[in-house]
């Protein structure tokens, strides 16, 4: 049996939000610190897929010059609703998402990383895909913009498995699902 497990690990502003509304991203900076990655490295030890939403893998490259580093180190997936061809190590894929998780859950291999964004966390918390949620809350209000959670689901019930505290004011939230 394959323990294989989707994890998503994102951060948020801890008023809930991914990104402001023309996904700006220069509030995350307010935690950098030389020699602190919150636990990122040991989390991707454990990972060997990816799986992303259209919009967030468009602001990635935007941010990156054209370039999608994930695409380097996974089996990466973007989550489209229109027919594109794979490129550069990208599968791009407008099925059903409960039918693609599903079936990589049943494979072989390492844990599977999703990062968003909310229209994609959506719908995996409505088929109750997520299996832990690994959320770093930034200590900053942007007061407005694209939250992570969209709501109109059904409850879920999490276990806390751990939180961490960080002297930049980063809370790290670490639960699965009951």
């Amino acid at each position: 049996m394959n323990n294989r497990k989707l994890i998503l690990y994102i951060s948020m502003s801890a008023d809930g939000f991914l990104a402001t509304k023309d996904d700006d991203l220069s509030w995350l900076s307010k935690v950098e610190k030389e020699g602190e990655d919150y636990g990122y490295n040991q989390f991707t030890q454990d990972v060997d897929t990816y799986i992303v939403g259209r919009k967030t893998y468009d602001t990635v490259l935007s941010l990156t010059g054209g370039e999608f580093p994930q695409s380097k180190l996974y089996k990466c997936y973007v989550i489209t609703r229109e027919e594109r061809p794979d490129k550069d190590g990208i599968i791009f894929y407008n099925g059903s998402l409960k039918v693609l998780v599903q079936n990589l859950k049943k494979e072989p291999g390492k844990n599977i990383y999703c990062d968003g964004g909310g229209q994609i966390v959506k719908l995996l918390m409505k088929d109750n895909l997520i299996d832990e949620y690994i959320i770093s809350v930034i200590p900053f209000f942007l007061g407005d913009g694209k939250r992570l959670f969209l709501g109109e689901l059904d409850a879920i019930d999490l276990n806390l498995l751990e939180s961490k505290t960080y002297e930049s004011g980063l809370v790290q939230l670490h639960y699965e699902k009951k």
